[in-house]
């Protein structure tokens, strides 16, 4: 921001708020490409992923590992289905 010229004020966040911090900030950001549609803020939602496996202590290997066996499982979206129910 301060390369853009723009004024703003950061803080470090402490770790008994920074999970929920995560969270919250996943949520805009992901408001943010709902209503753009714009790839850079999947970039960001990536990036606050990525610090959510850190604090989590997975490496992103491991999270692919489990992407790809909850795909195998339960399928993914590259055929562009939708599951639009269920029996509990």
């Amino acid at each position: 921001m301060a390369a853009e010229g723009k004024a703003f004020n950061a803080r470090v966040i402490e770790d008994a708020g920074y999970a929920d911090a995560l969270r919250t900030k996943i949520g805009e950001e992901l408001a943010e490409y709902r209503a753009s549609g714009d790839i850079e803020d999947l970039a960001d939602i990536v990036e606050i992923i990525a610090a959510i496996l850190t604090r989590a202590g997975m490496d992103w290997a491991t999270f692919e590992a489990l992407r790809d066996a909850k795909r195998d499982t339960r399928g993914g979206f590259a055929r562009r289905w939708c599951l639009t129910w269920t029996t509990p």
